[in-house]
């Protein structure tokens, strides 16, 4: 999915692009992507974009008159630039927003179809569609606390809330708790002042440095490699390779269709911590640390 650096980064590329200019057409790919009616999208046609900014991981086209369009990418939809009117896609392909200079091209990489646009009309209806979650560039550290210790959660549940904290989701919250050396299933009530003051740090660092990175990577283009398994991440997709700060195995937590990946010593004291679908079948066979881990699966 992509998170706040890849949304920021995709927003200045649009910005370059389509900021001042008439919105000319949204071409439909595919009727369900389209989540709202009113107004209807060819109201929106001639419309002048004003600016691009972003709602947690939402990217926002405030139209004139007071109108705008809202596409959430969810998972596995990513934009594209292409010349002026290309085809869209018929797998994959959701919608193309054109404009006199070129077409942006949505895409989905799944059958699930998850990504969205709305189109609203004001203000109200805008934020009627912002989950909540506090901008921890925004924050300072008793806003920080305050937000992740109202409810009683994991850590990791709580970074990637967007009701709690805005723009963080799987990928990004692994590198951020292993940043900070916290464990993915520690509970926000349960951490302590040092520990919050370590995973404030490492977020705001986290998120930072691959917004630089990501957009140094990207240049005056187009970022049309948008992933969350990034070249330098720590432990995000690293499964059984060495964590760069200890050498250890990084290990994964399944859960669904997702998976918690994590360094065991770094972020949980060298033990282990379960995983539902392999606990389940090894039972008291599971390994309960990083010695017991290297002796059976090493």
């Amino acid at each position: 999915m992509p998170e706040l650096p890849d949304i920021v980064v995709y927003i200045e590329a649009l910005t370059r692009r389509i900021a001042g200019v008439p919105l000319q057409a949204v071409r439909l790919g595919s009727p369900f992507v389209l989540r709202s009616v009113d107004p209807p999208l060819a109201a929106l046609h001639g419309h002048r974009v004003e600016r691009i900014t972003r709602m947690g991981k939402r990217i926002v086209l405030h139209l004139e008159s007071d109108d705008y369009l809202i596409v959430h990418l969810m998972i596995a939809g990513r934009l594209r630039w292409h010349p002026p009117g290309v085809p869209v896609p018929q797998k994959r392909g959701l919608a193309a927003f054109d404009f006199p200079d070129g077409s942006v091209l949505m895409t989905e990489a799944s059958t699930r179809q998850r990504a969205s646009i709305h189109a609203v009309h004001g203000a109200d209806r805008l934020a009627a569609l912002d989950p909540g979650g506090i901008e921890v560039l925004d924050t300072d550290l008793d806003g920080f606390v305050e937000a992740l210790t109202r409810e009683h959660h994991t850590i990791k549940r709580s970074l990637t809330d967007p009701h709690i904290v805005s723009g963080i989701g799987n990928a990004f919250s692994d590198e951020i708790l292993h940043a900070a050396r916290v464990s993915p299933l520690a509970l926000t009530s349960k951490l302590d002042p040092d520990a919050f003051e370590r995973l404030f740090r490492a977020t705001r660092e986290t998120l930072m440095t691959w917004t630089d990175k990501l957009r140094d990577a990207v240049g005056d283009g187009f970022p049309d490699k948008v992933t969350a398994f990034k070249d330098g991440m720590a432990v995000h997709g690293r499964y059984r390779r060495p964590c760069p700060v200890c050498g250890a195995p990084v290990q994964r937590i399944r859960y669904a269709a997702n998976e918690v990946n994590y360094c065991a010593g770094c972020q949980t004291g060298g033990r282990v911590l379960a995983d539902r679908a392999m606990s389940r079948l090894l039972k008291t066979d599971w390994p309960r640390s990083l010695d017991e881990w290297e002796t059976r699966f090493g």
